[in-house]
């Protein structure tokens, strides 16, 4: 039987994406690359320690760097368990748990960062704290060293405009956990130089992961469709669907995790603090009563030793109380049309800003960062099995009662010219 008889056209799709991904337009001919030798990271949190292992185990020397010893400690502490359960498993010897911790130099003082080539700063979401590293990085750093941020949704162009060197900034979205996640988000900053985007390419490709270069906007790509979908998500709780319906339906269409088993198992509290007011009451209850995802046994869902989720009255009394709604059933394809289809609208609307290259990139956001079903090709392949007609009629029913939502023009566009989701591309990236 030929290889064409048994060709798979989601698998062929996919790969030809991955592959383009890696085509970066824009750059001048003959773009030289940084020599990258010394590694710096700022923060040794879960985050940063998990995107320092990516360069400790091919054998680059990481200075990691915080701001004070426990933490330092905690964070060393958790890098060698990791190593060590991976040596466990049989993934490489034993001995080189130890040769991969040699590699690190850690540090309580960022001036510890001074030889290093490339920085990376992985420190608390917050754009005060992220300025002023980059305040002190601008005066510790040497001339020529790449200065990156791991933001997952900040202005990257804020950042760099504190320092005297905004063409040496850039941004590294890693994907958590940063030693698995292969995706890895290359956020090409209005002053980023060509030099930079080119040398994070190929340090992309030396620590193994699927790199998709992206523009500055909220949350740039993979996070500015996830909050359209928790949106719409939330949206649906405040109609009385509860959450673990919503995942339900997620599951079905192939998730391993819905949108709220998600938040639960990346923490509640990220970006909460105590006694605060979000836009998100129904978080803020839960997280004041400890409910704050599995790392406390208790969030959205009630879990047990094993961590496995159950639906918790908890949850639905509280949601209930805020609410207001009285708890209601909605059909696993109904769910999907409202939280997946405004996914589509936002991923056009990022093409329409040309913050993305082309849509087979943000299938491959999608696909390795996020758990899209891979039979389903991505948010943009899936948008051509529905056809534009079917994405324009939930889109404008769902704008018919919510005047915050605007439908991209992108979309009647493709409606009236009969061009495929797939097919939309931009050219470049308009920084």
């Amino acid at each position: 039987m030929s290889n064409e008889n048994n060709s798979n056209p989601v698998a062929d799709y996919l790969t030809q994406a991955a592959a383009d991904a890696w085509d970066i337009r824009g750059l001048a001919d003959g773009t030289t690359t940084r020599d990258i030798k010394k590694v710096g990271i700022i923060g040794a949190g879960t985050m940063g320690g998990g995107i320092s292992m990516n360069f400790a185990s091919i054998g680059f020397p990481v200075t990691i760097v915080e701001t004070q010893q426990e933490a330092l400690d905690r964070g060393l502490t958790r890098i060698r368990g990791n190593y060590q359960r991976s040596a466990d498993r049989g993934r490489f010897p034993a001995s080189e748990v130890d040769v991969c911790m040699g590699q690190y130099s850690p540090a309580l003082d960022m001036s510890a960062l001074s030889d290093c080539d490339l920085i990376i700063e992985a420190v608390f979401e917050d754009m005060d704290i992220k300025k002023s590293v980059f305040e002190t990085l601008d005066k510790v750093a040497k001339p020529g060293a790449i200065l990156a941020t791991n933001t997952s949704a900040l202005n990257i162009d804020e950042i760099a405009a504190v320092t005297s060197r905004p063409e040496d900034v850039i941004g590294l979205h890693f994907f958590s956990p940063a030693n698995v996640m292969r995706l890895l988000e290359i956020v090409r900053a209005e002053k980023t130089s060509d030099d930079v985007v080119a040398t994070s390419v190929e340090v992309a490709k030396k620590i193994n992961k699927v790199a998709v270069l992206v523009g500055v906007c909220p949350g740039f790509v993979g996070n500015r469709i996830l909050f359209a979908r928790q949106y719409q998500a939330n949206r649906l709780v405040y109609q009385g669907v509860m959450p673990w319906d919503i995942d339900a339906a997620f599951n079905e269409f192939g998730f391993k995790m819905g949108p709220f088993q998600m938040s639960d198992l990346a923490g509640l509290d990220i970006g909460w603090r105590p006694g605060a007011n979000t836009a998100n009451p129904i978080r803020d209850r839960l997280c004041e009563l400890d409910r704050r995802g599995q790392k406390t046994g208790a969030g959205y869902y009630d879990y047990d030793d094993s961590r496995k989720p159950q639906p918790s009255e908890v949850t639905a009394k509280i949601i209930e109380e805020v609410t207001g709604a009285e708890r209601s059933q909605m059909a696993a394809d109904d769910i999907i049309d409202q939280c997946v289809v405004p996914m589509i609208n936002e991923a056009l609307a990022i093409m329409e800003e040309n913050k993305a290259q082309r849509a087979s990139d943000i299938d491959i956001v999608w696909i390795n960062g996020y758990g899209w079903p891979i039979d389903k090709g991505g948010v943009m392949y899936f948008a051509d099995s529905l056809g534009a007609q079917r994405v324009v009629e939930v889109m404008e029913r769902l704008a018919a009662d919510d005047d915050t939502i605007r439908i991209s023009p992108k979309l009647y566009e493709l409606l009236e010219t009969g061009t495929r989701f797939v097919d939309v591309d931009t050219g470049g990236l308009k920084v």
